[in-house]
């Protein structure tokens, strides 16, 4: 089984490789933006299957996977995130994915839903899409937080950047910072990397 795996972040692609190729039996082919993606997808090898980042540079929310699709010419594409809320996923299926796959997942989990969209059916976790956000409910240090502050919030403890985060949020830079500003007030942090330190202490990510 081939695979197409797109993400700018080295260290997920190298993780995730190791663990598809050894776990899996696949051979993944990697590539860090969407350029790259669609450069591979005309000219490399037939894939069962391309997965590709949310927020990688040069998907522009989600006219990259609509590209990826028209290259692909009905064949498999999925998108994974680490961040992006339900309603990306929801709207990510209606353009033509087979499936959206939350960074959280376990890997056994994930090794099984790439083999399951390879054959052209459509995977999203359950959990995820009827989730209602528990851990503001759980929790007592999110009961402050809006759930753009949460979303912002995870962003911030997988060590994205604001641009990242706005990609992912479909939101401006601007906004994020923002909502960065706000939520280190709240959370009386000193900064961006205390904030994410205090919420992964308390057990919200």
């Amino acid at each position: 089984m081939k695979l197409l795996l797109a993400d700018d972040h080295e260290m997920v692609r190298d993780t995730l490789s190791v663990f598809l190729e050894r776990e899996g039996g696949m051979q993944v082919t990697q590539t860090e933006d969407l350029e790259a993606a669609c450069e591979q997808i005309k000219n490399g090898p037939l894939f069962d299957l391309v997965l590709l980042d949310y927020s990688m540079p040069g998907m522009d929310g989600l006219k990259g996977l609509v590209r990826a699709i028209d290259l692909r010419d009905g064949r498999p594409v999925a998108v994974m995130s680490g961040i992006a809320p339900k309603a990306i996923a929801q709207e990510a299926l209606d353009l033509g994915a087979v499936g959206f796959l939350p960074k959280t997942m376990g890997a056994k989990s994930l090794v099984n839903a790439v083999k399951f969209m390879a054959m052209g059916e459509t995977f999203v976790p359950v959990d995820f899409m009827t989730a209602e956000d528990p851990a503001e409910e759980l929790n007592p240090l999110a009961k402050g937080l809006s759930q753009r502050e949460m979303q912002v919030l995870g962003g911030l403890c997988q060590g994205l950047s604001n641009k990242e985060i706005a990609r992912d949020l479909d939101l401006q830079e601007v906004t994020i910072k923002l909502h960065v500003k706000t939520l280190s007030r709240k959370l009386e942090a000193k900064n961006r990397t205390q904030a994410a330190m205090i919420a992964k202490e308390a057990g919200l990510y």
